[in-house]
């Protein structure tokens, strides 16, 4: 991993319940993990990739040239198949100012589509970065369906209309372990977690 201090990596989200997973998946590492809380002269960039991958990979070297860190960034967000993959990337800014809100407006396009149940699923794209290029991608995706009623307290965002079927419930009624066991984003930091121990490995052989 050349070209930027190995002993910080930078989180590029101000999303709490993101960073909660995200951390609950990389403290074990032997890095010190920072926030953008503590750099809020940096303002956000403007998000317009067409796909999750390029908007991870545009924040990743937007903040990685920012800061002078490694900076890892995630995208991620709600496809449903009966609205040809919408909210999509659109996931945080569509229609409506609160997710109660964004649910009835999802609810009212498929009941359009004529599929009030369907099919779904969450997907997280997360890059590395130094201030130069990608380090590392990865994905990760779960499966499951729409349901009409929002249930549980324990996600955020589209979680509680989300049901993965393995476990009969939405994502917002699963327990932290049980979330993240599955989901999309603790399959992609899951991911980046073991290519950061690796190098780590590395760099202390090496060194």
């Amino acid at each position: 991993m050349p070209n930027a201090s190995r002993s910080t990596l930078l989180v590029a989200t101000t999303n709490p319940g993101k960073l909660a997973e995200i951390r609950e998946i990389l403290d074990a590492l032997p890095i010190a993990l920072e926030t953008l809380a503590g750099y809020a002269g940096v303002p956000e960039p403007e998000e317009n990739g067409a796909t999750f991958a390029e908007n991870a990979r545009l924040k990743a070297l937007y903040y990685a040239k920012a800061t002078g860190l490694l900076a890892v960034a995630e995208d991620s967000g709600l496809s449903i198949d009966a609205l040809n993959g919408e909210p999509g990337v659109r996931s945080a800014r569509y229609d409506g100012d609160t997710y109660p809100e964004k649910f009835a407006n999802l609810f009212a396009a498929l009941d359009r589509a004529g599929a009030p149940d369907s099919r779904a699923r969450f997907v997280c794209a997360l890059a590395l970065a130094d201030s130069w290029r990608i380090l590392f991608e990865a994905e990760g995706r779960v499966e499951g369906r729409i349901t009409r009623e929002p249930r549980g307290r324990n996600g955020f965002g589209y979680d509680p209309i989300f049901v993965y079927p393995p476990y009969g419930r939405t994502l917002a009624e699963a327990s932290t372990e049980e979330k993240l066991a599955v989901s999309h984003r603790g399959q992609a930091f899951r991911k980046l977690r073991e290519y950061l121990r690796t190098e780590l490995d590395g760099e202390q052989r090496d060194g």
